[in-house]
C-alpha cells in the first residue's frame, strides 16, 4: 500500500480560487453599495417599488458573492487546526448576506417617516431576504486539508484495491471526475491531463472514480480462474 498522502493546492488551484475570491468580494461590495444606495435615496412611501427591486438586486449579487467563494474554499480549503481562519473562511458568505441587509432592514423598521404599509411590505422582503442570503452563503459542510486528505487516501486505497494505477489517472478540463483508463469513452476525444489522485484533487477537486472505469477495473481485478468458473455457470 502507498504512504499517506496529505493535500496541497496546486498552484493552479491557489491562483483560481484567488480569482474567485476576486470576484466574490467584487459582489459583495456592490451589494452593499446598492444597500447604502437604498438606504439614502429609496426608504421612502414613493419609492417602494424601487425598493423591492433594489432588495432583489442585492440578494443576486449576495448570494453571487457566496456562491463564487464556495467554489474557492473547494480549490483551496482551509485547515481544521486554525480554528479562527476555518470558521471566517467558510462561513464569510453567510456573515455577507446577513451585513448586506442587517442595517436597511434596521432602518426599514425604525423609520418614523414612512407608513406601516410600506414598512411591513419593505421589511418583510429585506428580512426574508436577508435570511436567504444568510442560508446560502452558510457552509454546512466546509472543506478542509484534512477531510481532502482523508478521503484522497481513501480514495487511492479503494483504487488501489481494483489493479488501477493510482500516480496515472486522467481527467478533462471540464471534468467531475478521474478515469482509470484513457480510452474511456466520457473522455474519448478530450484533452486529457493526467497524474496522480492527488494531483486529480489539488488541480480540481476531482474526487470521484468514474463509474465505467471502476467496473472495468473490476472485471479487469478478478482472477482469471475465477473468470472461468463464471464464464462455464
Amino acid at each position: 500500500m502507498s504512504e499517506p498522502k496529505v493535500f496541497v493546492a496546486s498552484p493552479e488551484a491557489k491562483s483560481k480560487a484567488t480569482q474567485l475570491r476576486i470576484f466574490a468580494m467584487i459582489a459583495w461590495v456592490l451589494a452593499m453599495a446598492g444597500q447604502v444606495f437604498a438606504i439614502l435615496k429609496l426608504i421612502s412611501d414613493e419609492t417602494l417599488i424601487w425598493l423591492i427591486v433594489a432588495i432583489v438586486v442585492i440578494l443576486i449579487l449576495a448570494i453571487t458573492g457566496s456562491t463564487l467563494w464556495k467554489k474557492a474554499n473547494r480549490l483551496d480549503p482551509a485547515s481544521e487546526e486554525d480554528t479562527t481562519r476555518f470558521f471566517i473562511q467558510n462561513q464569510l458568505g453567510a456573515i455577507m448576506g446577513v451585513l448586506a441587509f442587517l442595517p436597511l432592514v434596521v432602518l426599514i423598521l425604525t423609520n418614523k417617516d414612512i407608513s406601516g404599509k410600506t414598512k411591513g411590505i419593505a421589511g418583510s422582503i429585506a428580512t426574508v431576504a436577508m435570511i436567504a442570503a444568510g442560508i446560502t452563503g452558510a457552509d454546512f459542510n466546509p472543506p478542509s486539508v484534512e477531510k481532502y486528505t482523508e478521503e484522497i487516501n481513501q480514495q487511492t486505497e479503494a483504487a488501489e484495491k481494483l489493479n488501477i494505477n493510482t500516480d496515472n489517472v486522467f481527467w478533462s478540463k471540464a471534468g467531475n471526475k478521474y478515469h482509470a483508463y484513457e480510452n474511456c469513452h466520457h473522455v474519448k476525444g478530450k484533452t486529457l491531463s493526467n497524474g496522480s489522485i492527488k494531483e486529480s484533487w489539488e488541480e480540481k477537486g476531482i474526487s470521484e472514480l468514474c463509474k465505467t472505469c471502476q467496473k472495468k477495473a473490476a472485471k479487469s481485478s478478478v482472477p482469471s480462474d475465477v473468470k472461468e468458473l463464471i464464464n462455464d455457470k
